[in-house]
Parts: structure tokens; sequence; C-alpha cells
């Protein structure tokens, strides 16, 4: 059985952080391993209450997971602070495994889950080493310090990841533009664009979690970026046009809808 590892924040709720990513690796047959890097006291209606973890407990807890489990693929989310990416770099490089980069820094309800030398520290302490970066359009537009408002505008925002940054690939999702919800990937070999279709619900807790979950389980199997992305796209349609409605707030997408279909 193939392993992968979510180094990210809690969801006492559910619906997103290393608890979501457990039961999105669940669903694609990888075997799930997390590594908490922030407490955070949250539900559908927004963040209560965030602790962060100190950074020699978060360095214990991968030196637990590397030196018995080195995983097949590995997936960041909620790194609250430039210390915590500089202590998960190193796991990182030692091995050549492929590396996902939710980059998180505001929750759905708009709460903030990186501070400010956090997010001017992503750019330059993990994206360079990323197989895949998945950037929402807030998310996009800190790290390429541009406003992103049109197609012409995700192009140039592509090529700063790819030629600057130096990342393998980054997926733009076009969800917070109007129109439907298209995304965009990128690698070194050119652009490919994934149409989809936009529902009109405010069930999309964790969205950015779970697409990148997938992502990184495809990966862990072996599949090539491409057919990896494109999956997770397919996953994503499903988990959002069939919400099961929990929650008073903004809800969980449904995690096991895509496998009925499949």
């Amino acid at each position: 059985m193939k392993t992968a590892l979510s180094i990210a924040g809690t969801d006492p709720t559910g619906g997103a952080g290393t608890t979501v990513d457990l039961k999105v690796f669940q669903s694609r047959g990888v075997y799930g391993m997390s590594v908490v890097t922030s407490l955070v006291a949250q539900n559908t209606l927004g963040v209560q209450d965030v602790f962060n973890q100190p950074v020699d407990i978060i360095q214990k807890q991968l030196e637990s997971v590397y030196s018995d489990i080195v995983p097949d693929a590995v997936k960041t989310g909620m790194l609250a602070t430039s210390a915590v990416m500089d202590v998960v770099r190193p796991y990182i490089e030692r091995y050549n495994v492929p590396y996902v980069i939710d980059p998180v820094m505001v929750a759905k309800s708009g709460d903030l889950l990186l501070d400010e030398n956090g997010q001017n520290a992503v750019r330059t302490k993990l994206l360079d080493i990323a197989t895949v970066v998945t950037p929402n359009i807030p998310e996009l537009e800190k790290i390429v310090e541009m406003k992103v408002e049109s197609e012409e505008d995700i192009l140039r925002a592509g090529k700063i990841f790819i030629d600057e940054i130096g990342s393998r690939s980054v997926l733009i999702k076009g969800g917070h533009l109007k129109g439907d919800a298209t995304d965009y990937l990128f690698t070194k070999t050119g652009l490919i664009t994934l149409p989809g279709e936009r529902y009109n619900t405010k069930h999309t807790h964790g969205t950015g979690c779970t697409y990148s979950a997938v992502i990184t389980a495809e990966l862990a199997k072996g599949k090539s970026i491409e057919d990896a992305v494109r999956l997770a796209k397919r996953y994503m349609d499903m988990a959002i046009k069939y919400t099961p409605g929990i929650g008073h707030g903004q809800g969980p997408v449904n995690h096991f809808k895509f496998q009925e279909v499949e």
C-alpha cells in the first residue's frame, strides 16, 4: 500500500486540514499519515482560535514519521510561520518523492491562518521544491504580488511560478473568478486548461485541502502530474455538486461521491 503524509493544521469538524486529508487519502486507497502544525478551533462558521505547535514538537513528529515510514508523497497545508517552513524543508529535500503545496493563508471564513512573515516566506522557502502548488486566486495574488482578474493575468502568474519561482507545476484554481470554475495547470511543458461547472452552493469548506490531498494521493500511487490533477478535478466536481449540507455555515464537501461513480 502506498503512503502519503499531510503536514498541516487541524479541523475538529472534519472539513479541512489534516482531518480531511486523512479522509481523502483513505478514499483514494492510500495509507495516510499526519504531522500537526497547528491546533485550530474552527467549524463551518469560522475560526475561533489557533494554537501553533512549538517548532521542536513539529520537528519530533516529522522525525517519528520519517525514521519509520518514508511517505510516497507529501502535502503541506497550514504552515503558520516561517520557522515551521525551515523545519519542514529538509525533510522534503532529503527524499525524492512528490511534494504538493496547498499554500494555506486564509480560511474560507476569511480568518488569517499564516502570519505576515510566513506569507512573505512561502515564495522563497518552499515553492521552488514543489511538484505541484495549488493556490486559489487570493493566495496567488499574494505570492506573485499582482492583481489577478482575468485569464491573461493567470497566464502571467503561471509563467512566474514556472520561470521565476521554479515550481515544477502550478494548478491555479479559478473558483474566485467569474464564469465557469475553470482551473489552469502550468507545467514545464505548457498549459492544460481544466473547465468545470460552477455550482450554486455555499458548502465549499475545505475545497483547497481536499483538491490538493487527492492530487497527493494519486502522485503517491505513481500517476503523472497531469493524470493526478485531472482525476482530482473530477473528484472535486462530484464533491461540490453533492455536498452533504452539514453545519450551520459554509459546510464541507462530499468526500465519498466520486467513489460511487468512478
